[in-house]
């Protein structure tokens, strides 16, 4: 990959030390209002509602090859939202780690196609 992306907040933890390990650069999504430059945003659903995240508008070069990162692949919806951001900002998703995989949600299904690394599976 290019860049690595990690998704607030976990996914920061697991992400910054992956970008640094391959030579690469980082790129936080965030949360929906805490990001201070202009931004581009990928709402998704929540079994509870629905929730934002957003990224700068020049976090991601057109072209680069992107790794999006979190802590845990659930349902599927935050990682779906990171991808379609990242392809709004013209990066291609090249695949998605996760540490934990909670597979009885099958979150993977939301992800066909894409290439998927997980370190635990419950």
């Amino acid at each position: 990959p290019d860049v690595i992306v990690g998704i607030e907040s976990r996914g920061f933890l697991f992400g910054a030390p992956v970008a640094h390990e391959l030579g690469v650069g980082f790129v936080p999504y965030r949360k929906a209002g805490k990001l201070p430059y202009q931004i581009i945003s990928q709402e998704y659903a929540l079994e509870y509602g629905t929730a934002t995240v957003e990224a700068h508008i020049d976090a991601i070069k057109p072209g680069q090859r992107v790794v999006i990162v979190d802590d845990v692949l659930a349902t599927g919806g935050t990682a779906v939202a990171a991808g379609q951001l990242t392809e709004k900002l013209g990066g291609a998703v090249v695949g998605f780690a996760f540490f934990i995989e909670l597979s009885f949600l099958k979150g993977r299904t939301k992800l066909v196609g894409r290439d998927i690394t997980t370190l635990l599976s419950y």
